[in-house]
């Protein structure tokens, strides 16, 4: 029988990784009085801020958000599609970037108001491709609207040595604004009986493509293989990750009361119970499942224990509102483009994602975030 696969056994380990992330907010939570000493201590940090999506500074009148965000290695698969299609995918992988950050942002009520690009290469020369370059400010000026916020700017440096020269890192920024401070949202409004509501991925989006890239070496065709839909493996991985912001802002600007949200990415679907408080979440209904899972499943293989606790499974972003408000919540998603469906609901008790379809249950220890 053939060995899994595993998010692990291919380089990225969480449990690696997230320790030095919560050793870092321990050091943050000491650099927080710096602050205060700006216009007579009118800014304060938000302290819950801490281990979410987007880092909150108290104003006013206002909260200021702040996140940084990369693509990870999205840009590989293009820089191989690029040269078995002479399409260049860098649009698609420009919006990826921008939602990676943008819909960190809106998970505690703040929207984008400017973006900022860092793209790191291995050599200058790598800005001589023109069409490649246009694609991805086409791209990243596209993803901006949809955002809703503007691009303020960047940084493009060549760091020899370290990139290598064909490839290049993705990432970028983004300031935001929760005004006023009713918008903003915080894990202290969930409440037994809250509904969960999923809003669809458009595809594997900017997580998983480690694996997804081991997968792409053991087959004969490689990114060229058929899915069932008749799309190649390689254009299927490119689709362009959904943007969030519209649905977040008009919900708060209709009134409905956003209890929480989570952005389904890194973790997969233990990112369900990313709020410190101890609530069980109770997944009944899965979204459409897309061929691109049921194809990293099968020829990984990847089980549905490791899938669902790294990929998105179909589910992009999450929001925690009153039973009363899924209708409208539904109806702004459908608006904005985006499917979505009333999955589950939450119930008080111990800290859990339980995935009733698929008999998965996830405790609060394997989600290390804080």
């Amino acid at each position: 029988m053939e060995e899994k696969m595993t998010y692990a056994g291919v380089g990225v380990d969480y449990d690696a990784m997230d320790p030095f992330k919560r050793m870092a907010q321990i050091a943050g939570r000491e650099t927080a009085e710096n602050i205060r000493r700006l216009n007579g201590g009118e800014f304060q940090e938000v302290e819950m801020s801490r281990g979410e999506s987007a880092y909150l500074i108290e104003a006013a009148k206002s909260y200021f958000a702040h996140v940084e965000e990369g693509l990870g290695t999205k840009n590989l698969v293009a820089d191989a599609m690029y040269q078995l299609t002479r399409k260049t995918y860098y649009d698609q992988i420009a919006q990826c970037t921008v939602a990676m950050i943008v819909n960190d942002m809106i998970t505690l009520g703040a929207l984008p108001l400017s973006v900022a690009m860092h793209l790191a290469v291995g050599t200058s020369d790598w800005f001589n491709d023109q069409k490649r370059c246009q694609d991805l400010v086409d791209g990243w000026k596209k993803a901006c609207n949809l955002a809703r916020c503007v691009w303020g700017g960047g940084e493009t440096p060549t760091l020899k040595g370290v990139v290598v020269p064909e490839a290049v890192v993705l990432s970028g920024s983004a300031m935001g604004l929760v005004k006023p401070k009713e918008r903003l949202i915080i894990a202290d409004k969930i409440q037994h009986g809250d509904a969960i509501v999923i809003l669809e991925s458009s595809g594997i989006h900017a997580n998983g493509l480690t694996l997804a890239r081991k997968i792409a070496d053991k087959l004969p065709e490689g990114y060229l293989t058929k899915l069932s839909d008749g799309r190649t493996y390689g254009e299927t991985l490119l689709d362009p990750t959904h943007i969030y912001v519209g649905i977040i802002d008009d919900c708060l600007t209709q009134g409905i009361g956003i209890h929480y949200t989570a952005n389904i990415t890194g973790h997969g679907w233990r990112k369900f119970m990313r709020a410190k408080q101890p609530f069980t979440y109770v997944i009944e209904t899965l979204p459409r499942q897309l061929p691109i899972f049921y194809f990293l499943q099968q020829h990984g293989p990847v089980d549905n224990e490791e899938a669902y606790g790294n990929f998105n499974m179909g589910a992009g972003f999450a929001l925690y509102v009153a039973e009363a408000d899924v209708p409208a919540v539904l109806s702004i998603a459908k608006a904005n483009g985006i499917g979505a469906l009333h999955a589950g609901h939450i119930e008080s008790g111990e800290k859990k994602v339980i995935i009733k379809p698929k008999d998965i249950e996830y405790l609060g220890s394997t989600l290390g975030v804080r």
